[in-house]
């Protein structure tokens, strides 16, 4: 080895070369540990509440106001600094150039400033912990509670910000990239559908991003300021704040839902060696409905508000509506696995247990849409169960399905081993475990949100069973995350295309890709498709 190419190296991995780096493949793994990051933090107060909660009376704390607090943390942390920015960061930022055939972003120092951005707004969210007045609003952020409480609703807002602005950065970037920089040759027919999927995530952000950050702003000034936008003792409508938060929050199920999507298609279509079934009716129909209906689906929310009843009926409608794209997509899903001989790596498990949670998830849904069932079910347990299992565990095990898929081209070196497939067994027995109970009690009359349920002793066990579950899944996730670090320094090295996938990142980028990804620049074929395994 030369002594340039030896120099090259220790530069390649320096910490000052990550901390300025422009390198869209660089900037992708450290939105991975960033959000891995926060995945720790959030994983850590669910396991405090799973606790709290696994017995009757109070376990650890004395007041409501801790348990709020740690709801706070585990639900902004899991959805705003996870979930978000681990797909549409982490995948995006990493795979989607490699997948257009191009050299990097469009704009490389915007990427950049967005990922410190996102680390900045992490970095605010911890001080949260130690300052005085911890936030204690949950990440809805609901008036009059969060103007009146002594918790500090600024980390909150500005956080929300922060992350906010990187997003909508990275959507215009992203935008840009796809349109004008895809490979000679490349139509709009011949993209990824984890392209698609992103694009259509982006869309949503740019959007609805705005009227989040216009609620939140309300609301400072409310609290700090002295004006009365949600305060209904002068004359504020609180539900006015509702209305804005989830007009953004539930397009934002789908910005979180749709690249999670995504990587799943790519993993069944490589792994089962099939084109996508109905490839245009899944990106016009189900992607494109996707995006067209979901910002008309919030009011299901705010059922239980005193709304008229021609409001209440027109929204069921457009929420049950939305069930038409999304079959589209699932049996788009579904037929890409008919007749195919699957190779069941870990990837394809976390992919198979994908189309489990989006099954129970998507039909679970179904009884919340409807407005005579909803007032029944609306905050109890059964809510808590369809969340996570729809959004929550489904869009995680994206996550995690996309670091085993792609874990060979990102590091060299395979990631498929027993340590990670007891790691799988662990996590999804331990999410069964955990949410079925939730399931079965809601409907019964469990309350969510509720720290001391002593006026409902009958659901103790219940309890008790579901933090058997939340202790196999935290298990299952060490295991993984140490298998991953163990198989980044020592793993066995990988073949340039380990599932003989067609899309361009394993077909003409090396493992790992370096600066500028290719080695020649790309073209394609009129042809050509990255799911061309029936030729």
């Amino acid at each position: 080895m030369s002594t340039a190419t030896t120099t090259h190296d220790q530069e390649a991995f320096s910490l000052k070369e990550w901390i300025f780096t422009t390198d869209h493949k660089r900037i992708g793994v450290m939105y991975l540990i960033g959000s891995m990051a926060a995945f720790a933090v959030a994983g850590m107060m669910a396991m405090m509440m799973r606790l709290e909660q696994s017995q009757l009376g109070a376990q650890f704390i004395e007041t409501g106001t801790d348990y709020n607090e740690w709801l706070y943390f585990h639900g902004a942390a899991m959805i705003l600094a996870f979930l978000i920015p681990g797909l549409t960061g982490f995948a995006a930022n990493y795979f989607l150039p490699l997948m257009i055939g191009a050299a990097d972003v469009a704009f490389p120092r915007i990427n950049a400033f967005s990922i410190w951005l996102f680390y900045f707004a992490i970095v605010l969210a911890l001080l949260s912990v130690v300052v005085p007045d911890t936030p204690d609003i949950m990440w809805t952020g609901y008036p009059p509670y969060s103007i009146t409480t002594e918790g500090n609703t600024s980390f909150y807002v500005f956080t929300v910000h922060l992350l906010g602005f990187s997003s909508i950065l990275g959507a215009v970037n992203f935008l840009v990239t796809v349109i004008y920089m895809r490979a000679p040759g490349m139509g709009w027919n011949q993209l990824n559908v984890f392209v698609w999927t992103t694009l259509a995530a982006f869309v949503l952000q740019l959007v609805f991003i705005p009227v989040l950050a216009a609620a939140l702003t309300l609301l400072l000034f409310d609290k700090y300021l002295g004006t009365h936008f949600f305060d209904p003792a002068a004359g504020g409508d609180v539900l006015l704040y509702q209305n804005l938060f989830w007009f953004y929050s539930h397009p934002a199920v789908y910005v979180i839902f749709l690249p999670a999507v995504g990587i799943l298609f790519e993993i069944i279509a490589t792994m089962a060696k099939n084109q996508i079934f109905n490839y245009k009716v899944c990106v016009y129909g189900g992607i494109g409905g996707v995006v067209a209906i979901g910002g008309e689906v919030w009011i299901h929310h705010l059922y239980v508000t005193g709304m008229p009843d021609w409001i209440r009926i027109g929204m069921m409608i457009s929420t049950l509506l939305i069930s038409v794209p999304v079959g589209l997509i699932v049996m788009s899903l579904w037929g890409t696995l008919w007749r195919a001989a699957i190779s069941y790596n870990v990837a394809m498990m976390y992919a198979v247990a994908m189309l489990y949670l989006i099954m129970v998830g998507g039909l679970t849904g179904i009884p919340l849409a409807m407005t005579s069932l909803t007032v029944h079910l609306s905050e109890t347990s059964f809510i808590h169960a369809h969340f996570h299992f729809i959004m929550g565990l489904f869009s995680t095990y994206a996550v995690f399905a996309a670091v085993y898929y792609w874990f060979p081209k990102m590091t060299g070196r395979m990631a498929d081993t027993g340590m990670a497939k007891i790691g799988f067994w662990l996590n999804f027995i331990g999410i069964n475990v955990t949410f079925w109970p939730l399931f079965i009690i809601g409907p019964q009359g469990m309350p969510r949100r509720y720290w001391n349920y002593e006026m409902f002793p009958q659901f103790e066990g219940y309890h008790e069973v579901a933090t058997v579950g939340a202790f196999l899944t935290a298990a299952g996730v060490a295991i993984m995350v140490i298998g991953w670090i163990k198989c980044a320094i020592s793993g066995e090295k990988a073949p340039a295309n380990p599932w003989n996938s067609k899309s361009l990142e394993w077909t003409h980028a090396p493992n790992p890709p370096g600066p500028g990804n290719f080695p020649e620049p790309v073209t394609v074929a009129d042809d050509w498709t990255p799911y061309d395994y029936n030729k």
